[in-house]
């Protein structure tokens, strides 16, 4: 074989093994993905040294996809998603904006994280206003109005906010100071599981999706094992929702996470056929003239006694469901600045939702269970 021949050869055998090297070394060993099985705003996919969490529906109609990448120490980030948030994880501080996030950072034990939180009074968690209580927790003001200057000042690891339409000029601000927003969609999701399932997203931050996963497996299972319960009932009572706020009539949508928790304590709420994302805005009279005998109410966070009630809106007085005694609210449970626990905890905890209702509906299937959020009526 002639001397060229051979340099030929090894210049390809060189050129060959190279190329193999190059393109194993960037080869990423996809992981399988972390399973959402009801939340439909956000997807986590996992790869070896780094997550792609992808945040869909922040807000109704959304029309823009958020991705966020979050890398492991150590790990190495293909180019094609660099153009993307990036953010070390585990975090060591945090940020957020609405008290739905801090029942999912105290079940990960990641409470001592939180660096600051727009207006504080409306934390309840023990845990947390310990935490406040000790000036670990700064005031940062009011959503639509964050204290920028201290956020600069913190320096926090993430900034979880949410939006409610495309227009989100706080959080744009944040951005545009060096800090780092990932949104938060759970207050969109339509289905009381989906809602929960949202911890997964704190755990991926932290670097526990593992522990995520067992805790939301665990309120999953008890959730579903109450349906079943609930499926045993031989009545199915009607049921009346909210109350009046600002001069309207103010319950659940037939289609939000409110009326199906309902649906699946096996009663008959009388508007679950309507639709929505939110809540329906009818007139007293209306609601009345369809609720005037339901056998149970169901009211919202404003009153804890039947006085409250009638000293707020004499014609309340009306309905069947008051005069048999037979309301029910959760404006009882507060923090000690004044919190209700229910807006913190009860999109985190709809296993304890659905006990309290099938306990207050059908209270021969839950022997020996308290309710947690509600309260008859004094």
């Amino acid at each position: 074989m002639s001397r060229i021949l051979k340099s030929t050869l090894l210049v390809l055998i060189i050129f060959t093994f190279v190329q193999c090297k190059k393109e194993t070394s960037t080869k990423t060993e996809v992981i399988p993905t972390n399973e959402i099985k009801y939340a439909k705003g956000f997807s986590i996919v996992n790869y070896e040294g780094y997550a792609v969490v992808t945040v869909n529906n922040p807000w109704p109609k959304a029309s823009k996809t958020y991705k966020y990448i979050l890398k492991k120490k150590d790990g190495i980030v293909p180019d094609s998603l660099k153009n993307n948030l990036t953010i070390a994880v585990p975090i060591q501080s945090i940020v957020v904006t609405s008290t739905t996030h801090i029942p999912s950072l105290e079940m990960l034990n990641e409470e001592k994280s939180l660096a600051g939180f727009p207006n504080l009074d409306y934390i309840s968690s023990e845990k947390v206003r310990a935490l406040i209580d000790a000036k670990k927790v700064k005031e940062l003001g009011t959503n639509q109005s964050l204290n920028t200057e201290l956020l600069i000042d913190l320096q926090p690891n993430v900034i979880i906010g949410y939006g409610l339409d495309n227009s989100n000029p706080t959080l744009d601000n944040l951005e545009k100071s060096g800090l780092k927003v990932l949104l938060n969609g759970d207050w969109n999701e339509q289905t009381p599981l989906g809602k929960a399932e949202w911890i997964k997203f704190f755990g991926a931050i932290y670097d526990k999706q593992e522990q995520a996963n067992e805790i939301f497996s665990k309120i999953e299972k008890d959730y579903l094992k109450t349906i079943e319960i609930a499926k045993k009932a031989t009545s199915k009572p009607t049921i009346l929702a909210g109350d009046i706020f600002e001069g309207k009539w103010y319950l659940p949508s037939g289609t939000s996470w409110g009326s199906l928790i309902l649906k699946e304590a096996n009663s008959n709420y009388l508007w679950q056929e309507t639709t929505g994302t939110g809540s329906l805005s009818l007139s007293f009279e209306k609601v009345f003239e369809k609720a005037k005998d339901a056998d149970f109410w169901i009211t919202s966070g404003q009153f804890s006694t039947f006085k409250e009630m009638t000293d707020a809106n004499p014609h309340y007085s009306q309905f069947k469901a008051f005069q048999n005694k037979n309301v029910y609210s959760f404006a009882g449970k507060k923090g000690k600045t004044g919190g209700v626990l229910y807006y913190e905890l009860a999109p985190n905890r709809p296993d304890l939702v659905l006990k309290d209702l099938v306990k207050i509906l059908h209270p021969e299937l839950l022997a020996g269970y308290t309710p947690f959020f509600f309260e008859k009526l004094k």
